[in-house]
């Protein structure tokens, strides 16, 4: 039964539709033959296409149900339904009429198209007459045929009809990309052009009568280039070099006679290749008993083409200012590729990369760009060979346990004997065990001190100096500040003795400590403060910079950890905190490194995030602040005037100069605002503005969103305050109340 109800309503559809197509083929072939009357009456033209609407909706009667007549086209054209399909339609059914459905259901129904469409191809020759009809005329008009003698004996009326303007006809645009890209060219009727830059683009708009007419173009600043006449058409060629608004506009007899919306022009940039390499591991150590070749790979692909693909390699050896740059560039297949994996092998015994070299690869590509080509790189990356036969600074540091007491023990050594202790846990009484968990603990403390004098922390150390909270054995007393006597949980004792205690220290200049009493200075000493920097605040210091300094910051604060779980006896738990300062103290010494660069080298990139933007820009700044504040506060005056003035839909003519100047003057600041203001993206509002400064009315779409765009530009107070339409109707609902009697 659904099937058989689906039937009809899909029948009875058709029928409407054919219904409504012949009454626009009607309307279309009366209007076809209005505009080929003599003149342009365009509400004359409408009015005659409406009623040939109306006439053929009065005859076809496409807006009513026809279902019956679905039914009878399908009994007439189906005789197995049997006459039976109104059945459908009545509620209650008995028993043989329920019977004959379910026959009917069963059968093979269609629809009858010949029938539905039948009459169409009448109309349509209406249509194809109205054409004829209105293009015989307009050949008529544009080849006169005139008499032998028409020349000899003139008619009166001919003489005395003004000639008609030219009217517009219609215009397209060919966009050709360059050749390398290897794209179609395209011709399109919609004038709003988005090509690559460099294509070429040829333009083309035609004109009823050409004769004594005159075309441009005319873009955003109001500069005009003309059209060239060929064969009735008006063409312009040229290439795509940045983007904009541009109109096209006619003159006739030193008169505007058409001038088109304003069309924008969008030039799109050919991409450099993007390389993503495999690895993300910029810095990485290579030791003497791994592979002489290192294994890498990259994805690199281009919007069009990669032309070439290659890696560049540099080899510095020696060290201090014996520094040796070897750069080989290593060519990569394929070639003229869109998209491709490249797998490269470095053999390093090539490159007679040694002990203690470093190597600097990146990947590079160029695409095929013409005629000059996009260049990309990646990121450098470094490959350290490992010298284990060099002595390193913190082991030197180490030497002198043999001759001092074990105050500079390095953070690798530590790491050994804190590994060493956990193994003899078992064959060390307990008393042993702590005594040797809390000296290494001493030695991390001793270490902390040492890389916190890099940061400023000079007078926080006694190094080798007794440990009195070892010897009392309270060894929560030896982990808190004041057992370093300076903490502010430190008696005035403590921190006398401390001090009294502290080693001199020598920079080029003397400190010395005195113990003054509270609230007496001694006057020499408060005026030179004035004038020296206090170097144990680690704000002030410039041993390194920000990042470098961090590094070790984090580095102490393992190290407190480290020291707190080796003074509490569990090397355990101190054993992760110490790789991992070894491991922020290497990150910060190879942070540290530096090269200067050598002819033929390209040194690794600049770390922007770090050094970009840090010049002295004070008056540079203050200047660009004043002009930004100042163009903000006239553009957000001028919003404001143009809002008044669309608020007025009468306008007289002097104030619709006025209104036209500052559109004009609203344009061009849009349009040179750049891009991180909108720019020439605010493609719709500056459409709008260019209307305005013509002369030309906008609809209610447009005016809509021009106020909206520009109350986004007014200043605060005067997006804080209602708008003038809205105070206009509270004014007009309070005079209507007062006016109403209590």
């Amino acid at each position: 039964m659904a099937d058989l109800q689906k039937l009809i309503k899909s029948v009875n559809t058709q029928i409407q539709w054919v219904a409504i197509g012949k009454c626009l083929l009607l309307g279309l072939a009366f209007r076809l033959v209005a505009i080929s009357l003599p003149g342009e009456h365009l509400f004359l033209e409408s009015m005659i296409g409406s009623v040939g609407t109306l006439i053929g909706i009065f005859r076809t009667k496409a807006f009513t149900d026809r279902k019956r007549k679905a039914i009878a086209l399908l009994h007439s054209h189906n005789p197995g339904l049997e006459y039976s399909l109104d059945l459908l339609d009545k509620p209650d059914l008995n028993l043989a009429e329920q019977m004959q459905l379910e026959r009917i259901a069963a059968r093979d129904a269609s629809a009858p198209r010949r029938e539905v469409y039948r009459g169409l191809w009448a109309y349509f020759g209406i249509f194809l007459l109205g054409w004829a009809i209105n293009h015989g005329v307009y050949l008529w008009s544009s080849h006169p045929e005139a008499p032998a003698n028409a020349a000899k004996q003139p008619s009166i009326l001919n003489q005395n009809s003004p000639p008609k303007a030219p009217r517009y006809v219609d215009a397209h645009v060919k966009v050709t990309p360059p050749a390398y890209t290897g794209l179609p060219a395209k011709t399109s009727a919609d004038l709003n052009i988005s090509a690559l830059s460099g294509s070429a683009v040829e333009w083309s708009v035609e004109f009823d009568r050409p004769a004594g007419l005159s075309v441009r173009m005319v873009n955003s600043r109001g500069e005009e280039v003309a059209l060239k006449e060929s064969n009735g058409a008006f063409t312009l060629r040229d290439r795509i070099a940045g983007s904009g608004l541009y109109s096209i506009k006619g003159y006739w007899k030193d008169s505007l006679i058409y001038q088109s919306d304003f069309y924008k022009m969008e030039a799109l940039p050919d991409l450099a290749p993007r390389i993503e390499p495999a690895s993300k591991e910029l810095y990485r150590y290579h030791l003497l008993k791994d592979p002489k070749s290192i294994s890498i790979s990259a994805k690199i692909s281009d919007d069009f083409q990669v032309k070439q693909a290659f890696i560049v390699a540099t080899v510095a050896r020696g060290s201090g200012e014996n520094v040796k740059f070897r750069e080989v560039r290593m060519p990569l297949g394929p070639s003229d590729f869109k998209e491709a994996n490249i797998r490269k092998t470095i053999d390093l015994n090539a490159l007679q990369f040694a002990p203690g070299d470093e190597l600097y690869y990146y990947w590079a590509a160029t695409d095929n760009r013409q005629p000059e080509a996009n260049f990309s790189k990646s990121d450098t990356y470094f490959v350290v060979y490992k010298d284990t036969a060099k002595i390193e600074e913190a082991e030197l540091a180490t030497m002198a346990v043999n001759v001092m007491p074990e105050y500079f023990r390095s953070q690798r050594q530590i790491i050994i004997d804190t590994e060493k202790l956990i193994a003899k846990r078992k064959k060390l009484g307990t008393k042993d065990f702590n005594a040797t968990s809390n000296e290494i603990g001493f030695d991390q403390k001793v270490l902390r001190l040492r890389y916190g004098q890099y940061l400023g922390e000079e007078f926080e150390t006694a190094i080798g100096g007794d440990n009195p909270a070892a010897d009392n054995g309270n060894v929560i007393d030896a982990f808190t500040h004041h057992s370093d006597g300076h903490g502010e949980g430190a008696s005035p004792a403590e921190r006398g003795s401390a001090d009294a205690g502290e080693p001199a220290h020598a920079e080029g200049h003397a400190h010395e400590h005195k113990h003054e009493p509270a609230g007496e200075k001694d006057p020499l000493a408060a005026l030179m403060e004035q004038y020296t920097h206090a170097h144990d605040d680690a704000e002030t210091n410039t041993f390194y910079e920000q990042s470098t300094r961090s590094l070790l910051k984090m580095a102490l604060e393992q190290m407190w950890q480290s020291e707190l779980h080796l003074r509490t006896y569990e090397p355990e738990k101190a054993l992760p905190f110490e790789h991992k300062a070894l491991e922020y103290l290497k990150t910060a010494q190879q942070k540290a490194r530096t090269y200067v660069k050598k002819s033929g080298y390209d040194p690794p990139p600049i770390k922007e995030k770090e050094k970009r933007l840090t010049g002295e820009l004070k008056d540079l700044s203050t200047q660009w602040e004043y002009e930004k504040a100042f163009n903000a506060k006239q553009t957000a005056a001028l919003a404001a005037a143009l809002l008044g003035y669309l608020e007025n839909d009468k306008l007289p003519k002097s104030e619709q100069a006025k209104r036209a100047a500052l559109s004009s003057e609203m344009t061009r600041r849009l349009t040179e605002s750049g891009p991180f203001n909108g720019g020439l993206q605010n493609w719709n509002m500056i459409a709008s503005l260019q209307k305005l400064a013509v002369g030309r009315a906008l609809n209610g779409v447009e005016l809509a969103g021009l106020k909206r765009d520009l109350y986004k530009r007014t200043d605060a107070a005067m997006q804080s305050r209602p708008s003038w339409s809205g105070e206009k109707k509270l004014e007009a609902a309070f005079r209507k109340a007062m006016r109403q009697p209590l």
